[in-house]
Formats: structure tokens, C-alpha cells, sequence
């Protein structure tokens, strides 16, 4: 039986993650409204703007089925923007939504802005391999709470971690033809 994988469709990197997930062979759907997500075995919150994809999370009424989705334990991935969103972060006086699935400090843009976008292999807990990694505006992972599992480090910052149901990434996996994360994401599921 063939996972269903929804991609947070409010702004961002959303047709990218359609694309790789199609090519692993999994149904890829958009997920815009609240019942989108009743068929759905995972979810990735993408990559964007992350003041921006909680704006829009609010307005579109998505909040709270995040939050029940969370609890329910179905497998949840946060890239570069999704990584801070999904986090519990409050060091920075901001209304900005952060959702709570993963107990950890956020630096927004730790790596600079654009112009210092870069690309990488990082060795990542888990995979026998290094995986591409792709750093576009990344954030980094300040500090981690006591249950989550840090999985990659990039220059001394923690650039992908986990927590049960949820995983995290501040860089971009559906950048590349590299799937071994996407993989390490679906293998959550079952």
C-alpha cells in the first residue's frame, strides 16, 4: 500500500517537494485546507519564509489541525522554514507561530542571507552515506531539548535533529537527487 504524503501548500518550496516524492513513489498531495489532511500518512512543512507560512497558517484556519495532526503521532518533516516552525523556540520576542513538535532554539538565517547560500555533504545519523545538502537563508539549531536526537551538524551547528514523529532539517533534501532523507522520512511511517 502506497503512502500518502502531504506538502504544506501555503507558500514556499511546495511543487519541489511534489516532485521528489513523486519520483520515491509516493502519492504526493497539496495541502491547503483542514480536511486535506484526514487522508494523509505524513506531512512535510516546507521551506520559504517562515514569518510568512505561519501568517498564512493562522488566516487559513490551519493552526489547530496542525496541532491535533501532531498529536495523533503521524510523521511530520520540517525543512529550513518548517524546521522553525515546527520548533518550540521563544528566544526571540516575536509572534511569529511556532507550532511546539520539537523542543529546540532557533537561529533564523544562522548561515546568512542568500549570497551565502551553499552546498554541502553532511554525514547524517542513520544514513550509511553522506547526503547533499542544499543551505538557502538557513537557519541552524541553537541548542536541543533533552529527548531530541541530533542527527546532523554542520561548521559545529546542529542542522537536522528528531524527535518521535517529527524530524527536521535547516536545509532543503528535495534540492537534489540525493532522497536518502526523504527515504529516512518516509521509513517513519510503518
Amino acid at each position: 500500500m502506497s503512502k500518502t504524503i502531504g506538502v504544506l501548500d501555503v507558500q514556499g518550496a511546495v511543487r519541489e517537494h511534489l516532485l521528489a516524492l513523486g519520483v520515491l513513489g509516493v502519492i504526493a498531495v497539496s495541502v491547503k485546507k483542514a480536511e486535506d489532511f484526514d487522508a494523509l500518512d505524513g506531512l512535510i512543512i516546507p521551506g520559504g519564509e517562515s514569518t510568512a507560512i505561519g501568517r498564512l497558517i493562522r488566516e487559513q484556519g490551519l493552526e489547530d489541525r496542525l496541532r491535533s495532526f501532531h498529536k495523533e503521532g503521524k510523521a511530520i518533516f520540517g525543512t529550513c522554514a518548517g524546521l522553525i516552525l515546527c520548533s518550540t523556540d521563544e528566544s526571540h520576542e516575536t509572534d511569529d507561530l511556532r507550532l511546539g513538535f520539537i523542543d529546540m532554539e532557533v537561529e533564523r538565517n544562522g548561515f546568512g542571507r542568500q549570497i551565502a547560500s551553499f552546498e554541502t555533504s553532511l554525514d547524517f545519523a542513520g544514513i550509511d552515506q553522506p547526503v547533499e545538502a542544499v543551505f538557502i537563508r538557513a537557519p541552524y539549531i541553537q541548542s536541543v531539548g533533552p529527548d531530541v536526537k541530533v542527527l546532523a551538524t554542520y561548521d559545529d551547528k546542529i542542522v537536522a535533529a528528531e524527535h518521535e514523529n517529527v524530524l527536521v532539517t535547516a536545509y532543503h533534501p528535495e534540492l537534489t537527487e540525493d532522497y536518502a532523507v526523504l527515504n529516512y522520512f518516509l521509513d517513519k511511517i510503518y
